[in-house]
């Protein structure tokens, strides 16, 4: 059973999601709050698999009370997906930075958004290969900021050339092509780098792979 606690100051949009969710034999709704400050509090009482969090809220915004979920060691396990009404913008850059592991449009299709859910539960992140070249050019445009970016020095050179090449936007199988190895083998790479650097999921090592300058703005490993 996966659960799941939905974060949203919208009244209707909450009873959209409950609706369809709780039509799915998998799914638990766990509970609702109408801003982030509730939604925290709400997210440390049920510890749900997914917490479905609006981006804008009184009280709280959702980056903040994303932020505190991800710096909860209780929490670890809790995946947040971010719910925003305008694709790929600032908010959704520090949402990301902020600890959520990826993020829908509300408007996305009912089947995409129980598919979405799948994939989070799984503990990957919500972020497809276009949507991280979409990401690759917000940070292309930023200075590396090293005061905030994670020690890289203890990956391996191997690690460090998949975590740059899963910045750049390819999947497992696409670094596996360009590395001569199997997809197997770039995916542990990728597990290994995760776990040393402390990332949530994919979207963190992104993040820290252009925060660190491990990746310049030409898309080359530094």
């Amino acid at each position: 059973m996966i659960r799941v606690a939905l974060i949203d100051d919208q009244a209707l949009m909450r009873a959209g999601f409950r609706a369809l969710l709780e039509a799915e034999e998998n799914i638990e709704v766990v509970g609702e709050a109408a801003d982030g400050e509730q939604g925290v509090a709400l997210v440390r009482e049920q510890v749900p698999d997914i917490a479905l969090v609006d981006v804008q809220m009184p009280v709280m915004t959702g980056i903040e009370a994303t932020r505190r979920i991800a710096a909860d060691p209780r929490l670890s396990g809790v995946r947040v997906v971010m719910l925003t009404n305008y694709g790929l913008d600032a908010y959704v850059f520090e949402a990301l930075r902020a600890g959520a592991s990826g993020f829908l449009l509300k408007d996305t299709e009912p089947a995409d958004l129980l598919q979405a859910i799948e994939v989070v539960t799984r503990g990957e992140a919500l972020l497809s290969p276009s949507v991280t070249r979409t990401l690759i050019g917000e940070f292309v445009s930023r200075p590396p900021d090293r005061a905030k970016a994670p020690g890289l020095e203890c990956l391996t050179r191997r690690e460090r050339e998949v975590t740059a090449l899963a910045a750049r936007g390819l999947t497992n199988e696409e670094i596996a092509a360009h590395m001569v190895i199997s997809p197997f083998t770039a995916k542990t790479h990728i597990s290994r780098a995760m776990t040393k650097l402390g990332a949530r999921d994919r979207a963190q090592l992104v993040v820290f792979a252009y925060e660190s300058g491990l990746v310049t703005a030409r898309g080359q490993a530094e």
